[in-house]
């Protein structure tokens, strides 16, 4: 059995909750692979805590939960329960490979949830809590604790909870702002309660989980640090339900910028930031906003007069941060058309990409088609391209795109020729109309896997700027169910991209559709 960390005073534990709470953003759905990736770019970031899923949710999940308990070192594993024996039970078999696991369990114990949700009294709430918390404690010695929707919990039963849930194992007590109800006076005035009231508070980690329905989350999140906790939970780029957690990447660089106000540290790898955000962005299908902070496009970049003038006097009157701190690298042009294996190698080696013999063999010739297509290639192609290709690999054995023609404008009937690999390796073609050429595209590729859904979004975004520039299209469909499902695809073609992310779609639905969750966590 692993043994909690000992925290110090000046440490901030990060508890990366992307692929359990993020995953549950509506529309949002992962493979067990690409969890996995996302899992090993999470190692790399640094973060301390990788909550890996709901084990006893899906079959999928306690398979994407145990691979990454197995091979994954260095983070603590943790796998969340409701608190009831099967939950606890699964999540334990998921996660009992890990170098370091825990169990985290939940419960609700707001008077709304109790009455409305569980229907059961304090006391019912209170023995279930202690039974999940022992029944964990008996499998491993790292156990979190959560009272689901704390901030709209009454104070005292608080405490008393927290106290009995201390007393029978728990090494965390997670306050969560379930519904993102608090502010930032009132959450660091209740963590402050809990220290003051709970007496054996210090014989467990103080961790809060926040979430942003009122754009509250890492402000709290981090009025809570300044009260004495000494975990923070939450996602890259701020996914999770509804509208979302706190960003993981803002409470970070606010701690780093800011540690003469907050005066502790995490062992965050800030360099990875950028790419662990553009790695989540791609594989949940959520694009990120220009301006979001820390991440966005604009995060380093000085549109007014007055402030590029000042700038180029000085970086530091009008940038807080160094743009390579956090893994930005702007625009930089790096390879072209002349370029060999070799320099594809090394610059995708220094974006994070360790590529073997044979994979770079399989990639260059469609880098060679992008170098022939565009002036200049960037790092941001690169990571396009290095998308694509995962896309691909992640929905090995579906369909595959393989070309398209169309014919549209404003006299005639569009018109798309497309052809698809099938999965048992043989090709099709099909031609059909449509609304538009994207419309059409859909309907023949409807046509080819014989699986129409109802397409949702759809959205275009330029991967670089300039004529020449990679789009980058999300699409998403829903099945008959009502499930809804991301696709991306790239090219300098539109239509080939929206080809390619539809295409995308209907193999991650065919692939997650089996094992889809059957059951939907929050706190």
């Amino acid at each position: 059995m692993a043994h909690p960390d000992v925290v110090t005073n000046d440490k901030v534990i990060i508890f990366d909750t992307t692929l359990r709470d993020g995953e549950q953003s509506a529309g949002a759905g992962l493979t067990p692979d690409e969890k996995f990736r996302i899992a090993r770019q999470l190692q790399k970031l640094g973060v301390d805590v990788i909550e890996a899923g709901f084990a006893a949710s899906s079959p999928g999940d306690f398979e994407a939960v145990q691979r990454i308990a197995r091979e994954i070192k260095g983070p603590i594993i943790c796998s969340l329960a409701r608190a009831v024996p099967g939950d606890i039970d699964a999540a334990w078999e998921a996660i009992k490979d890990a170098e370091r696991p825990r169990i985290h369990t939940f419960l609700s114990t707001s008077e709304i949830h109790m009455a409305h949700q569980m229907r059961k009294g304090a006391e019912d709430i209170l023995g279930m809590a202690v039974d999940a918390v022992t029944r964990a404690k008996s499998y491993c010695d790292d156990v979190e604790f959560s009272p689901m929707d704390a901030t709209r919990t009454d104070p005292e039963w608080l405490y008393r909870l927290v106290e009995a849930v201390i007393d029978a194992g728990a090494t965390t007590v997670n306050i969560p702002d379930t519904v993102g109800y608090s502010n930032p006076e009132e959450f660091g005035a209740l963590i402050k309660g809990v220290f003051e009231n709970v007496p054996n508070i210090d014989k467990a980690t103080v961790s809060v989980h926040c979430h942003n329905d009122l754009g509250l989350a890492a402000a709290n999140s981090l009025a809570a640090v300044e009260n004495g906790a000494r975990q923070v939970e939450g996602c890259i780029n701020g996914l999770g339900e509804r509208a979302g957690n706190a960003s993981l990447e803002e409470v970070i660089m606010a701690l780093e910028t800011r540690h003469d106000h907050y005066g502790v540290k995490s062992n965050v790898n800030t360099r990875e930031i950028g790419p662990s955000s553009r790695m989540v962005a791609d594989l949940f299908g959520f694009a990120i906003q220009p301006n979001k902070a820390i991440v966005g496009q604009n995060a380093f970049r000085h549109g007014s007069g007055i402030h590029q003038d000042a700038y180029i006097k000085e970086r530091t009157t009008f940038e807080i941060m160094e743009p390579d701190s956090v893994g930005w690298r702007g625009e930089a042009l790096v390879l072209g058309k002349l370029s060999g294996r070799a320099g594809l190698r090394s610059r995708l080696k220094d974006l994070g990409f360790e590529l073997s013999d044979q994979d770079l063999a399989d990639l260059f010739p469609v880098y060679k088609e992008l170098a022939d297509q565009k002036r200049e290639v960037t790092d941001f192609d690169l990571q396009s391209l290095m998308s694509e290709q995962h896309r691909f690999s992640d929905t090995d054995g579906q369909y595959r795109y393989e070309s398209v023609r169309v014919e549209c404008g404003d006299m005639v009937t569009p018109t798309a020729t497309i052809t698809v690999r099938l999965p048992d390796g043989e090709s099709r073609t099909v031609t059909s109309q449509g609304t538009g050429p994207v419309d059409a595209v859909c309907k023949a590729v409807d046509e080819i896997v014989g699986h129409a859904c109802n397409l949702t979004e759809f959205a275009v975004a330029s991967v670089t700027d300039g004529i020449d520039a990679i789009g980058e299209v999300t699409i998403r469909v829903e099945d008959a169910d009502g499930h809804i499902y991301a696709g991306r695809g790239g090219d300098n073609d539109i239509i080939v991209a929206s080809a390619k992310a539809y295409i995308n779609a209907i193999n991650r639905m065919l692939v997650l559709s089996p094992a889809r969750d059957h059951i939907r966590a929050s706190e």
